[in-house]
């Protein structure tokens, strides 16, 4: 069962160890939506999280969504 809970308009610091089959390094993603995964790996729980990369210096990049293990994400209850 998957208590997660994440706020539209946050920014994520992703790092490639937290994300499934990562084609690129870390991404930092200003999060416009997130959804459950049926289809996730077997042995661990997954979370799409979809936004926009941004870059360093902050400004916007493409859309993007991101299959992240679900512990990178915090519990209900507490802030991120």
């Amino acid at each position: 069962m998957f208590d997660i809970r994440v706020r539209l308009g946050a920014v994520l610091r992703i790092d490639a160890a937290d994300r499934y089959q990562p084609s690129d390094g870390p991404v930092t993603l200003w999060v416009t939506g997130v959804r459950l995964v049926v289809n996730r790996p077997e042995r661990e729980q997954w979370i799409w999280v979809e936004g926009i990369k941004l870059s360093p210096g902050g400004c916007r990049g493409s859309q993007a969504q991101i299959l992240v293990r679900a512990s990178l994400l915090p519990p209900a209850g507490s802030a991120r």
